[in-house]
């Protein structure tokens, strides 16, 4: 994991608005929210594991899930999942085993981040400051 400073650091915003600026630049809310934090993360990339920039954010009036929650973002970072190699050459073809063996953990859960991506991290969160000044 890198974080990444940025100006957008602390800065308030009503959910519904955020996810309407962030979503056509490619952010979705990651997987792991709760009622009262979260995290809007952009891939970069999939190739051998993945490479995100995550954006977190905690809900300083309402929770998550109502209407008008307005929440606070927290520093970037980038973050990088390696995936286990070979895995899927023993995996059973049957019902009940697809049920438990559906998802894999990364080999890595935080495996280094390389040079390209802290650039290409840098540079979505000058584009995502230029997007959240304007509006």
């Amino acid at each position: 994991m890198i974080k990444l400073s940025s100006k957008i650091e602390g800065q308030h915003y009503q959910l519904y608005k955020l996810e309407q600026l962030l979503k056509p630049l490619g952010y979705s809310i990651g997987g792991g929210w709760e009622y009262d934090h979260g995290y809007f993360d952009y891939k970069i990339d999939d190739e051998v594991g993945y490479q995100y920039l995550r954006i977190p954010f905690q809900s300083i009036d309402g929770q998550l899930d109502s209407r008008g929650a307005t929440v606070q973002l927290g520093k970037p970072f980038l973050l990088s999942h390696k995936y286990q190699i070979g895995v899927d050459d023993y995996a059973s073809a049957g019902a009940m085993s697809g049920t438990f063996n559906q998802f894999q953990e990364p080999q890595d859960p935080d495996a280094t981040v390389s040079e390209e991506y802290v650039h290409t991290g840098q540079e979505l969160v000058k584009e995502l400051e230029n997007v959240l000044a304007t509006n």
